[in-house]
């Protein structure tokens, strides 16, 4: 599971806004052939949303499966929304900006990133 820094997931939170959940996970759980869809889906856009019909806590654990099993990164977990992030080198769509910086050379905090905007 691969970990993003808070420059990275403010970026693509921004960008995944506006888009619509792709796969939809049912109170049936997380099947073998969802997940493969799931996969398919990141290959193509680097960045979904999954809405998931189940209890919060299975939400959790379906999340932290995803992200294992496909090597993906968490981007967001909004009520019944998952937001899921996979970089694919050859694709590239997506390009995170780099953390920006201050007069004083020193990462801004969070804090002052969120006022940017």
């Amino acid at each position: 599971m691969s970990e993003l820094t808070v420059t990275e997931r403010l970026t693509l939170k921004a960008r995944a806004h506006q888009l619509k959940p792709t796969v939809i996970i049912g109170n049936a759980g997380l099947s073998e052939s969802v997940l493969r869809e799931i996969a398919k889906t990141l290959e193509l856009h680097e960045l979904i949303k999954i809405r998931v019909m189940a209890e919060r806590a299975d939400r959790e654990a379906i999340l932290t499966e995803i992200c294992g099993q496909l090597d993906a990164a968490a981007v967001q977990h909004i009520g019944k929304i998952l937001v899921i992030f996979k970089a694919n080198p050859d694709l590239h769509k997506i390009a995170i900006k780099q953390m920006p910086r201050h007069k004083g050379k020193k990462p801004l905090t969070k804090k002052q990133i969120g006022s940017r905007n």
